[in-house]
């Protein structure tokens, strides 16, 4: 059962208003690899910040991708990751077309 442990990580993809990262842990949440990107900021008119859904759908597959290799490079499989979060903005909102799964519009 120890030796199992040994093997087991925690991913966290942290989607910010302004960036995007993705943070795997070890079983004592020690930081083992991470990545971190910028989005695009849109302003559509004043006070209002969009962002391109597709553009942060691309952002957190890089970065998942980037840590990814960062942990393998410290002898980390994928296998050994074990369950992924996810935190999001809490006051941003993307439909999505049900039938071709494009978004609507930006996130708003």
């Amino acid at each position: 059962m120890a030796k199992a442990m040994e093997h087991c990580y925690i991913g966290a993809v942290d989607q910010g208003t302004a960036s995007t990262r993705f943070i795997l842990f070890n079983r004592d949440g020690t930081v083992m690899a991470s990545h971190q990107m910028e989005h695009t900021q849109l302003y559509p008119a004043p006070g209002w910040a969009d962002h391109d859904p597709k553009e942060i759908l691309r952002n957190v597959i890089h970065c998942i991708d980037a840590a990814v290799d960062k942990a393998i490079e410290k002898g980390i499989k994928p296998e050994h990751v074990k369950a992924v979060g996810l935190t999001n903005q809490r006051e941003t909102t993307i439909a999505w077309n049900r039938t071709t799964g494009e978004p609507l519009s930006n996130a708003l």
